[in-house]
């Protein structure tokens, strides 16, 4: 079995990247095909190689990846996940990481969060909290160490 193979199984078939499915049938040399991404930029992390489209992994290049928010949740101030997950794995504890308008804007936000971070950092468990303060409503995630 190829390493390919192996860190495609691990991430489940997913783009650490972009989060969209990878097909296994289509050939390495297209844009949405399979691709090892040895995050060379990111020489702390606990997993080195990662699962990518060809297309995600050649435009980051050597520069630390940025995880996008969905257009379809209200947030206001989105912390950057990826600084956001190198702390909660290396440290634990609690971040906030964005402001939104309604309990349930920030419930959708919470609940992708969640979701998210099951695939961007695998293994650690992730929880996210809403509190309301000062007229918004404040998004958390927290960590235990591993």
């Amino acid at each position: 079995m190829s390493l390919l193979d192996d860190v495609a199984k691990r991430d489940g078939w997913r783009c650490w990247v972009c989060d969209e499915p990878v097909d296994a049938d289509i050939s390495v040399n297209d844009p949405r095909g399979p691709s090892v991404d040895s995050r060379t930029a990111d020489r702390k992390a606990k997993v080195t190689e990662r699962l990518a489209h060809r297309a995600c992994n050649s435009r980051k290049g050597a520069v630390k990846v940025v995880i996008a928010w969905p257009d379809r949740l209200h947030v206001v101030e989105p912390a950057p996940l990826i600084t956001v997950a190198e702390r909660l794995d290396r440290k634990g504890g609690r971040e906030l990481v964005a402001r939104c308008p309604s309990r349930k804007d920030a419930q959708e936000a919470a609940d992708w969060l969640v979701d998210r971070f099951s695939r961007l950092v695998p293994g650690l468990p992730v929880t996210a909290s809403v509190d309301a303060g000062g007229g918004q409503y404040l998004v958390a995630l927290a960590a235990g160490r591993r």
